[in-house]
């Protein structure tokens, strides 16, 4: 017989599993989105042209899951499912590479072809938009989460609209400058690109964040209702290597 007080203590949460599968398939899907496709509005913002990678339709998301997690659960079941995300998404890279060594089949060769894969697909098997992809992800969902923490405590849990945002305005800008840094850097995109792929991702991320907070008072509210917790990360380490269980 089973002694469930030796189950990790996040076992006992009904939903926590189910925001971290929403979180990954987030993840991987705008991840694919932005190798596939770079949209361009058509318009310009203080001469700077409105254009960006398709992830970013998408991607602002995690940021909200990011939100729900620490908000809910803690620092320490977010920097679970960040390291699962950050796993899975190098997963994916290396299936992506997998494939674009492997031969392909000759009718696909004529109606698609590697060349066609390696232009739009081959973006998740590049070393420099994999290395732009998992650093800038890194980087700024750890700091997005840290900070919404601190700001938790300090605040003594009141102004979550303040906390969601304001830890998305840093979380997020960390995320975008080091993404669209490494992927310049690697020759992954135009240094012309550079300030339009910036702004323009912060902008449109930010704001989905600033759109979406009434969903995420919402669900924040009922998932502390529905798991019976509402953590507050006093003398826990923000660590991002940290091993403690929560």
């Amino acid at each position: 017989m089973s002694d469930s007080s030796f189950l990790h203590p996040e076992n006992r949460y009904r939903y926590l599993d189910l925001i971290m599968a929403y979180f990954v398939t987030v993840l991987i899907v705008s991840n694919i989105a932005s190798s596939a496709k770079i949209v361009d509005l058509g318009f310009s913002l203080f001469g700077v042209q409105m254009a960006f990678d398709g992830g970013t339709l998408l991607f602002p998301l995690s940021y909200i899951f990011g939100d729900i997690l620490t908000e809910v659960y803690g620092f320490r079941a977010s920097r679970r499912v960040i390291w699962t995300g950050f796993a899975a998404l190098a997963l994916a890279s290396l299936v992506f590479f997998i494939l674009k060594l492997l031969p392909g089949e000759s009718q696909w060769e004529n109606y698609a072809g590697s060349n066609a894969y390696t232009a739009i697909l081959g973006g998740m098997s590049s070393g420099g938009i994999v290395l732009a992809s998992l650093a800038g992800y890194w980087a700024g969902e750890f700091s997005n989460s840290v900070i919404l923490a601190k700001m938790k405590i300090l605040t003594k849990g009141r102004w979550l609209w303040m906390r969601t945002i304001g830890s998305t305005l840093v979380g997020q800008f960390v995320d975008t400058a080091v993404f669209v840094l490494i992927a310049s850097i690697t020759g992954v995109f135009g240094w012309e690109l550079f300030a339009t792929l910036v702004l323009t991702n912060y902008l449109f991320k930010c704001a989905i964040e600033a759109i979406m907070t009434p969903v995420t008072y919402a669900v924040v509210r009922k998932l502390k209702k529905a798991e019976g917790v509402d953590a507050y990360d006093v003398g826990v380490s923000m660590n991002p290597f940290g091993t403690e269980q929560a």
